[in-house]
């Protein structure tokens, strides 16, 4: 193992303790009180009492997904699949911190430490 793969190995475990702590804010911020508000009438379909929870948590499970691929690419994966898995994971987190400096417009921790973890992948993949 040399220090591309622990650079990549970083990437995924920042990603992947983003991803928790997003997913629990999501749950604790938006899914219960939407639930609240809206769950609770009638008149919403049931689809959507399913779906909803899941939409809001997509990003989340995507960006864990995201962090163990990284992990898992550093340890079994040859060099040669290492750079697309780590060009679609980056993309990935990439459009995560975008979307969080621009929906909290910088004044959350999450996009600094996703485009951290950016860098390091950018870092990872840079030629030996």
């Amino acid at each position: 193992m040399d220090w591309h793969d622990a650079v990549l190995i970083l990437a995924g475990v920042i990603g992947g303790c983003v991803a928790v702590v997003h997913g629990v804010l999501v749950q604790r911020l938006m899914v219960r009180p939407l639930a609240k508000v809206t769950f609770s009438d009638r008149r919403t379909a049931a689809i959507i009492k399913r779906l909803a929870p899941m939409l809001l948590h997509f990003s989340t499970i995507c960006w864990f997904l995201g962090g163990l691929v990284l992990i898992a690419a550093a340890i079994w994966f040859e060099p040669q699949a290492r750079l697309p898995t780590a060009l679609f994971v980056g993309c990935l987190f990439l459009c995560g911190a975008v979307g969080n400096f621009w929906g909290t417009r910088g004044r959350h921790p999450g996009w600094i430490l996703m485009t951290a973890a950016v860098m390091l992948i950018a870092a990872s993949v840079w030629p030996k």
